[in-house]
């Protein structure tokens, strides 16, 4: 449905990464299972609202992003995954790209139960969490530019931000017109809104971040400086008793010399 245009990949997300790899396979088998285990699967693991926010059963609000209802389901949501996903998860590594998609996978399924908290039809796939995805890469490449085919036919080019403002508004949109299409839109719309605020707190915790770093070092370093300067007054003080010793004798000097100059000669000794 969508591709990634950029000269050395062309229409793919090039080299998968390992957090994408180990979610394609995870959905791929939450596939199979729910093709085995048939609607009892989709009861039990997918994410009703009804019984996830009043029967606890919360284990929906993660399971439910490997069931997918239908092949065609699961082909376009592990393919956006893919072309998004691989890069986002370069920029940021694999455990920051793990943190995030469950974080706006599980936002998004709440989300949804929210504003749906009655509902006892199955909200099934990783969509929101996708939504997310894509979120992430419109605010790290809001200027790439993206290749949507229009009804699997029409080439239609905009720019990655462009594409996430109209997903956002179609959303927004659909879920508020009460959209009957069987689609979660509020689910995505979810994912979106979460992976947008999590990505600009992240931001700022990690200015935060940086500026306490800085502080600390400048305090490292002032210590380290400050300890020079005790070591060098010691030496010094050491030059002057073993100058008045050579001039005297070692037996002459006082006994506070002497206890000094040992003491000295530990504290240097552990700085070499």
């Amino acid at each position: 449905m969508y591709s990634y245009n950029r000269t050395e990949w062309g229409l793919s997300g090039g080299v998968i990464t390992p957090a994408v790899k180990n979610l394609l396979i995870a959905n791929g088998a939450g596939f199979v299972l729910s093709l085995l285990f048939g609607n009892g699967f989709f009861y039990f693991f997918g994410l009703v609202p009804k019984l996830a926010i009043f029967r606890l059963h919360i284990w929906q609000f993660v399971t439910y992003l490997f069931v997918h209802g239908g092949i065609l389901h699961i082909v376009i949501n592990m393919y956006v995954l893919w072309i998004f996903g691989c890069e986002v998860e370069r920029m940021w590594g694999t455990k920051v790209f793990y943190k995030y998609y469950f974080i706006t996978g599980v936002g998004a399924g709440l989300f949804h139960s929210l504003i749906t908290p009655n509902s006892i039809v199955p909200t099934v796939g990783a969509s929101g969490a996708i939504m997310g995805v894509l979120t992430a890469f419109a605010v790290l490449f809001p200027n790439r530019e993206i290749t949507m085919l229009l009804f699997f036919v029409f080439p239609v080019r905009m720019r990655a931000k462009t594409l996430a403002l109209v997903f956002a508004a179609f959303s927004l949109f659909s879920g508020a017109a009460g959209s009957r299409d069987g689609v979660a839109h509020f689910a995505h719309l979810g994912g979106m809104v979460i992976g947008y605020i999590y990505m600009k707190r992240y931001s700022s915790f990690t200015v935060i971040f940086d500026k306490l770093r800085q502080l600390k070092r400048k305090h490292r370093m002032r210590v380290q400086r400050e300890k020079e300067v005790d070591l060098e007054k010691l030496r010094r003080m050491v030059d002057s008793i073993l100058d008045k010793a050579n001039e005297i004798g070692m037996e002459n000097l006082s006994r506070e010399e002497k206890r000094f100059l040992k003491h000295a000669s530990k504290i240097l000794n552990r700085e070499k």
